[in-house]
């Protein structure tokens, strides 16, 4: 089955064309642009223990999230998939007693059986694979999955919070990447510091990642050969690194530091650790100046990754494919990625480019891309030893250029230089992405994604070339 093209655009229009506002704040939450929430209402403190829950605050959401995926040239390996995700979720934060609080979320994400793929098609959906986890569906024939998609205990000290149990934790590594229907998450204890002027400390230890499309906790990164997607099945994952290899026990430390102490600069110094395996180390920094009219922004990241491991076998490439690789055994590579922003009113343009190292492909199945805010386009992975990508984007806000309410628009183009020597490494390819977001009153919002990526079949690789449309509802109460 395939969305009615025609359909689905005409349904977009209609939805677009409705009366919005500039930002979506709801009474108590404000959805972000990378979909992530801040809570805008929180619960207050309380000073007797009876009151820590009877003070406390729900927050609502409905949402969905519908995927159409069209390949150009399917393969044995590839056919076109659409996914339809209806749902959403249920937060309850507590009031806090004497620095004491708790959160818990309960996160639904249904199937209706009129849009989606038979259970045996699973295993070739891409983007909407995470409406659902394919590792139950598989095993039982039942489509949907409801999870505890956080549950915490935080204390507050000293402009200081501590978080210890299942929680969202974003940094240079790690995201919630809320963008489907249900976050991703980690468990463990974590600590967000503003103890030191102009300065944010994170600090993470984690025992157990929950991405998206799963049920239930598994480790923060080996893979599962056997029982794939029981384990970090991640579409990033390094499928070297397998259970039988480094063990379904492994611990992901993280530490950050962002300095703002000079006016205009941002310093942002980044540490990960996934012990005797791999670490990394990453600095940023950001500039804004002011000329005329115009703030221009440039930036620059630079990632180090470190092998820990020392092994005897190939971990180098992510898909477990070494040819074209001159070290296959080691874990060592590195990454650089420049932009320049231009801001002027509701207009704003970027400029990109990143380059990896031929070396070793990046680490990153925890669902912060390592060229993500540079290069990388939608669905992408662009973080492949001996990558370059060249990317340029413009946004508009029509909302505060006062022409149209709640409505922006984003587009990137993004070409991208793949090593032609690695069978295992897709073919160069160039992809194109429109995001349109509307704000309907001050507690929905729709939001239509369309990609074409455009590449060409080799002697060694498959065509890469694809169409993709998403539509996105979120509901707040």
């Amino acid at each position: 089955m395939k969305l009615n093209k025609i359909s689905l655009a005409l349904s977009a229009s209609l939805v677009l064309s409705s009366s919005a506002y500039a930002t979506l704040k709801s009474d108590k939450v404000t959805l972000n642009s990378n979909m992530t929430l801040t809570y805008t209402k929180t619960p207050p403190k309380v000073y007797n223990l009876e009151n820590i829950f009877k003070e406390g605050i729900f927050y609502g959401r409905i949402r969905t999230n519908l995927f159409n995926w069209d390949w150009d040239n399917p393969t044995s390996k590839t056919k076109d998939n659409y996914a339809l995700g209806v749902g959403g979720s249920i937060i309850y934060k507590s009031a806090s007693f004497k620095g004491l609080s708790t959160t818990f979320g309960l996160y639904t994400s249904q199937n209706p059986s009129f849009y989606r793929m038979d259970v045996t098609d699973i295993q070739y959906l891409k983007a909407g694979k995470d409406t659902l986890s394919r590792n139950d569906t598989s095993k039982t024939g039942k489509f949907g999955m409801n999870v505890l998609g956080q549950a915490y205990l935080q204390y507050d000290f000293l402009n200081t919070s501590f978080y210890l149990g299942r929680q969202l934790f974003e940094s240079a590594f790690t995201a919630s990447n809320d963008t489907k229907m249900i976050p991703n998450t980690f468990d463990g204890l974590s600590a967000i510091s503003k103890m030191f002027p102009n300065t944010t400390l994170k600090l993470a230890y984690f025992t157990k990642q929950k991405l998206r499309d799963h049920t239930s906790s598994h480790d923060v990164l080996a893979y599962n050969p056997t029982d794939p997607w029981s384990g970090n099945d991640d579409s990033a994952v390094n499928r070297n690194l397998t259970v039988a290899r480094i063990g379904d026990d492994n611990k992901l430390f993280i530490s950050e530091v962002k300095n703002k102490s000079i006016q205009n600069l941002q310093l942002n110094l980044s540490y990960m650790s996934v012990f005797n395996v791999v670490s990394n180390i990453a600095l940023e920094t950001k500039y804004k100046i002011k000329a005329f009219s115009w703030t221009i922004t440039p930036a620059l990241r630079y990632m180090r990754q470190m092998d820990d491991l020392d092994a005897s076998y190939g971990v180098a490439n992510l898909k477990a494919n070494q040819t074209g690789y001159s070290n296959p055994n080691s874990l060592d590579g590195s990454l650089i990625a420049a932009k320049l922003d231009l801001q002027k009113d509701a207009l704003k343009l970027r400029f990109g480019y990143s380059k990896i190292s031929d070396d070793a492909d990046i680490i990153s199945p925890w669902k912060a891309a390592p060229t993500g805010g540079y290069t990388r386009a939608m669905g992408q992975h662009n973080w492949y030893a001996n990558t370059k990508t060249y990317m340029i984007q413009a946004s508009y806000d029509f909302s505060k250029a006062k022409l149209i309410n709640g409505l922006s628009i984003s587009t990137r183009y993004a070409m991208q230089d793949f090593d032609d020597t690695k069978p295992s490494v897709q073919a160069d390819s160039d992809v194109f992405h429109v995001d349109v977001r509307q704000n309907i009153g001050n507690d929905l919002e729709a939001k239509m994604r369309f990609a074409r990526a455009m590449g060409e079949a080799t002697a060694t690789k498959s065509d890469p070339s694809y169409t993709e449309y998403r539509v996105e509802l979120n509901y707040f109460f």
